[in-house]
């Protein structure tokens, strides 16, 4: 095993800490590092996964993408899939109790983020684990020796229970037990390092305090920044709309990353793509001086991240898409087709808010009549602002949803 024999541990500890929110401590992962290069041994690098939704969005990357550098200078990263802390709930930035998951819920939701970690790690370097195969053998004897190695002070010095408490909103006895079963599952991985974002910080702080109680040495807490949205405020969340999928389709994808403020661009090259920093920072300054024009800047990561996640044929395909539908106001070249026929009436007609959903462009009848009445919708350019109106579409005809969703539909 060559754990980068070429490269100095400071320069290790610079590569790692590069683009972090925080570490807690440098000195520790210093130290740590050493000690594996002395040992000729792995450090093992955990990150927690609650299988609480089944997709990954760019957000996640952030996370992930450190994961891989520690995998590229020979590391072991363990991908802890929460099957038993997912039936709890994380309950950070949580406004109230988060509901419980169901065992075949939870499974279910474990497996995608298993398939779609890979899209960044190396899955012939990556162990994935269940936390139920050490949580669930606990005796009630094991978790009262657990929970006597934090106070409930400490617990309620937790912002989002603090602020539940304040404004006389129920914190359930479950949720304490969230942070002190994370925080076991490290004693059990004997976990080295544990990476999470920034809202996570409370849960690996426990963690550290748990390791220490067991006779564990401490992990080493790295921070990453939580990743704003396509609108620019607020996490990305597929909750709130503003994500960006790493399964979505090119032109998706190239699209949602064209419609980000142009002050997140910088941000979004240095946590999401491999350009060096040299080149972003190159940028930073190109943009703070007005020489060059955010949008080539923006089409350039749109480039990027549709390359990565997909390949250079659809990154062009997905460009000249966007210009076409942008640029020069047209239609994609391409589009997918949909079979009306079986939405249709005997008159041959459709309630526009059964096309829509029909069309997988809104998830229920509620969201399609939102999009209608927002003016969002259109057939062959048509405009459509009435949610109760039925349409007789034509053979050929398309149904626009949005900025970047188009069907051809077929009857």
């Amino acid at each position: 095993m060559n754990l980068h024999a070429d490269m100095s541990i400071q320069k290790q500890v610079e590569v790692l800490t590069e683009n972090t929110a925080e570490v807690i401590n440098a000195e520790e992962l210093e130290s740590k590092l050493r000690r594996s290069r002395e040992e000729n041994r792995s450090l093992k690098v955990k990150l927690g996964l609650d299988p609480s939704a089944p997709d990954i969005h760019l957000g996640h990357t952030v996370v992930l993408r450190k994961m891989r550098q520690f995998q590229d200078l020979g590391h072991e990263v363990i991908c802890l899939i929460g099957d038993f802390t997912g039936r709890v709930g994380d309950p950070s930035g949580a406004s109230a109790t988060r509901r419980q998951l169901t065992e075949d819920e939870v499974r279910e939701n474990a497996q995608t983020y298993a398939e779609q970690v890979f899209q960044i790690l190396d899955p012939q370097r990556t162990t994935m684990q269940f936390n139920s195969s050490w949580l669930a053998p606990m005796t009630f004897s094991d978790l009262i020796e657990l929970a006597s190695n934090i106070t409930v002070a400490r617990m309620i010095e937790r912002s989002d229970f603090a602020e539940r408490l304040r404004s006389d909103r129920a914190v359930y006895v479950h949720e304490f037990f969230y942070p002190l079963m994370q925080g076991y599952d490290s004693v059990a991985l004997e976990a080295d390092v544990e990476l999470g974002g920034t809202d996570q910080r409370f849960n690996l702080m426990v963690a550290r305090d748990i390791q220490r109680a067991y006779g564990v040495e401490p992990e080493v807490a790295m921070l990453m920044p939580v990743l704003e949205g396509t609108d620019g405020v607020r996490k990305m969340s597929k909750s709130l709309d503003n994500y960006i999928g790493v399964t979505e389709d090119a032109d998706s994808m190239f699209g949602k990353v064209m419609s980000i403020s142009d002050d997140m661009i910088i941000r979004y090259f240095r946590h999401l793509t491999d350009v060096p920093a040299d080149e972003v920072a190159e940028m930073e300054e190109q943009m703070r001086r007005e020489e060059v024009n955010p949008r080539d800047l923006k089409v350039r990561l749109a480039r990027t991240l549709v390359t990565f996640y997909h390949d250079g044929e659809a990154a062009a395909r997905a460009e000249d898409g966007f210009a076409q539908v942008f640029a020069r106001g047209g239609q994609p070249g391409h589009m997918d087709e949909v079979d009306v026929s079986r939405m249709l009436d005997e008159g041959g007609q459709v309630w526009v808010v059964h096309l829509v959903t029909g069309c997988d462009f809104a998830t229920s009848n509620s969201e399609a009549r939102r999009l209608v009445q927002q003016g969002a919708v259109s057939l062959d350019g048509e405009k459509i602002t009435d949610p109760t109106e039925q349409l007789m579409p034509k053979d050929g005809a398309v149904l626009r949803v949005g900025k970047r969703r188009f069907a051809r539909l077929r009857r």
